[in-house]
């Protein structure tokens, strides 16, 4: 069977065409809102401004060559510094093309909001509220933004790379022993 695929069977198409594909069809839809691609270890990875990220994957879910239409996971990350502080990385796949890609997008720690995905894909819900409860960044039109693992009351983002790694002393009403 593995024969098969390389002999070329597969309904798929290649993967660097299916990358050349994306990123031409991006830069043709877009323009200068794609500001940069990467590939590593065969992975895509597209840099998109935080104000366009909503239409973007919107674009990706439905141009019918693509199909992006499985957001696979959507996680926050902390680069810890002065700019663009936090990240927030969208996996997607495409069960048509059976391709994946990583889009980026960045916000600051001053303004640390991005649009919500939840009108794309519905299960941006989730991903969404994690990210918010672990790094505080806020998704604008979330249609449910609060934690979901830490308590409401609780006013620390223990993901953050300046939370303190034993956590902060009395900031949780834990059990008496």
């Amino acid at each position: 069977m593995e024969e098969g695929i390389k002999g070329g069977w597969s309904n798929n198409p290649p993967m660097e065409a299916m990358k050349e594909k994306v990123v031409g069809k991006l830069k043709a839809e877009y323009g200068g809102a794609v500001s940069e691609e990467n590939e590593f270890r065969g992975e895509l990875t597209i840099i998109v401004p935080k104000d366009r990220i909503v239409e973007v994957c919107r674009f990706l879910k439905e141009d019918e060559e693509l199909a992006y239409d499985m957001l696979a996971d959507l996680c926050g990350i902390d680069m810890y510094t002065p700019e663009n502080r936090f990240g927030i990385i969208y996996n997607l796949y495409s069960l048509k093309t059976k391709h994946r890609i990583r889009l980026k997008t960045f916000t600051g720690e001053d303004n640390h909001k991005v649009p919500s995905v939840t009108s794309v894909w519905g299960t941006a819900n989730w991903h969404e509220r994690e990210a918010y409860d672990m790094y505080g960044i806020l998704f604008d039109g979330h249609p449910d933004l609060r934690r979901i693992y830490m308590p409401d009351e609780f006013e620390y983002y223990p993901l953050r790379k300046d939370f303190p790694l034993m956590g902060i002393p009395g900031s949780l009403n834990l059990p008496k022993k």
